[in-house]
């Protein structure tokens, strides 16, 4: 994942993705890579598997970029809800299997995962920021957020984990969002 010098506007992006402009594609995937690498890296926790879920999960927006709708949102934000559920869905999936594939690997598969950690440059999810911000948040949100969006649980399970109502779960991530909102405005 290389980084573009200079950010192209969300708005050019969206306009030339819009034409399927595959430049524009290229420079989507150079700018929002490296954030969207984070986050699936804090659910899943295996760098390869990360990487190869970044793929996808830009294949999956290329493909459905119709559904994307400006009115709603930002498209950083489309995409981070992209990337986070693609995440979640693959960790679900993998706990759902009977037993790991990652669990016996033989020594060239070992060699292979330790010279790709090596020898290439990820960016560090701790240094693009988002952590930063959600460390911002009041505890109880933050550990929700953390639950939820990083640590692949539902509403559901989260309310069960923390002890708490449904109701309330819902309402301190949508305050916590909304106050996430803010600071990334400021």
């Amino acid at each position: 994942m290389k980084r573009q010098s200079s950010l192209v506007s969300e708005s050019v992006l969206i306009e030339k993705l819009v034409q399927r402009d595959q430049k524009a594609f290229h420079w989507l995937y150079d700018q929002y890579s490296p954030a969207l690498y984070g986050v699936v890296l804090r659910i899943v926790r295996e760098e390869e598997h990360a990487q190869d879920l970044v793929q996808d999960i830009f294949v999956k927006i290329w493909k459905n970029l119709d559904a994307y709708d400006p009115s709603k949102g930002r498209l950083f934000t489309w995409m981070l809800n992209v990337a986070r559920n693609t995440a979640i869905d693959a960790l679900r999936a993998q706990k759902s299997q009977p037993s790991s594939a990652n669990a016996i690997r033989t020594d060239e598969e070992n060699v292979h995962v330790v010279d790709r950690q090596h020898n290439t440059q990820q960016p560090n999810p701790e240094h693009i920021g988002i952590q930063d911000v959600v460390s911002q948040l009041r505890p109880d949100r933050r550990q929700l957020i953390d639950l939820v969006y990083f640590g692949g649980y539902t509403h559901e399970e989260a309310a069960d984990e923390l002890n708490l109502p449904l109701g309330t779960v819902k309402t301190r991530i949508r305050a916590a969002l909304q106050e996430l909102k803010q600071l990334f405005k400021s």
